[in-house]
């Protein structure tokens, strides 16, 4: 068994120390930067496979305005009384309980911006169900 030097704050140990399992912080950090949805990276000690359907910070802003184009015509400010408003179609307590009445009391009352960043919490939390057609044809 080889003998174990001390080594210096941030110097990496030494290969035959190093676990076969386990990423340098850089590395994973290079990971998380890097992650859209499926892909492989290569480590230093082999090849680590990552499949998945999650999110990232770098992944692609909703395309919101291809969705209001399907929901409402491109009116953000549609308000018909059928119980939907703003051009993503939000139902009042949908509104309410993803924050959009810190921007306004309803939906239609709220800037493009603001129903957007709603609906991005929306998405966040129902998926793309919450626009099941018009989220399809716009590609969320």
């Amino acid at each position: 068994m080889p003998s174990k030097e001390p080594r210096s704050p941030g110097q990496p140990p030494a290969p035959e120390q190093r676990s076969p399992h386990v990423f340098s912080s850089l590395t994973r950090t290079d990971l998380r930067r890097r992650v859209t949805g499926s892909f492989v990276a290569a480590g230093a000690t082999g090849m680590l496979v990552l499949a998945g359907t999650g999110s990232a910070s770098a992944a692609p802003a909703a395309d919101w305005s291809a969705v209001a184009e399907c929901e409402s015509g491109g009116d953000w400010n549609a308000n018909t009384g059928n119980g939907f408003s703003g051009g993503l179609q939000f139902t009042q307590s949908t509104w309410s309980a993803y924050g959009g009445t810190q921007y306004a009391p309803s939906a239609h009352q709220a800037t493009p911006q603001q129903q957007a960043a709603v609906a991005d919490k929306v998405l966040q939390g129902q998926g793309i169900g919450a626009w099941p057609v018009c989220g399809a044809k716009a590609g969320l």
